[in-house]
């Protein structure tokens, strides 16, 4: 396969795929051990992000702590839609079971594939994400389902911005489900269980 990406596949039910994506500092093992448990026996499709931060691999560029490089962002946003379309010619799954499984800088690149992407992804589970960027236009996830999990002692997501993003994908068509936990950054057990269960009930 020719892609730019560094990637981990592992095929699974070609009718659904999770599309993880690690936080600043991970890599394309880092989420394996949470697509299993989100989603036991789907195939998983795990990509290196391209930016360095130092040494931490990153989805895009930012220019500070919550400050984006919103024209990288769409550059890369696209190029990932490119790789998920790719992915699927080459390993034989259904593009159109393709759901975000994303953490912190990955969650947030999945909000923007979400927001300038429709089509590309059948659902997200997106957990710490902030507002990616805010398009001009929104639309075309009609029935889209979005996991938001979010922390409300959260010291780099604040809460509004977590409800920012909630409404801005709901404004584009989405079905979202917002769940708070009384926690911070990292995630609970508990909260991987509620996702891997909602994900189970078939919302995409």
């Amino acid at each position: 396969m020719n892609t730019p990406f560094v990637h981990h596949y592992e095929p699974g039910s070609p009718g659904r795929t999770l599309l993880l994506l690690h936080g600043t500092g991970g890599n394309e093992q880092s989420l394996l051990p949470l697509g299993r448990l989100l989603a036991p026996g789907a195939g998983l499709l795990s990509p290196r992000g391209r930016v360095l931060e130092g040494s931490m691999p990153r989805f895009f560029r930012r220019l500070a702590e919550g400050v984006f490089d919103e024209a990288d962002l769409i550059a890369r946003s696209a190029e990932l839609a490119g790789f998920v379309g790719e992915a699927a010619r080459h390993y034989g799954f259904d593009p159109k079971g393709v759901v975000a499984a994303g953490f912190s800088n990955g969650a947030n690149i999945g909000a923007s594939l979400l927001l300038l992407h429709p089509g590309v992804l059948a659902g997200g589970i997106l957990f710490r994400a902030m507002v990616p960027l805010e398009p001009a236009r929104v639309g075309g996830l009609a029935g889209t389902p979005v996991w938001l999990g979010a922390g409300r002692h959260d010291p780099i997501v604040p809460g509004e911005n977590t409800e920012r993003l909630a409404a801005l994908l709901r404004r584009a068509g989405a079905e979202v489900t917002l769940d708070w936990r009384d926690l911070g950054h990292q995630l609970s057990d508990g909260e991987v269980r509620a996702a891997a269960a909602w994900l189970a009930r078939g919302p995409a």
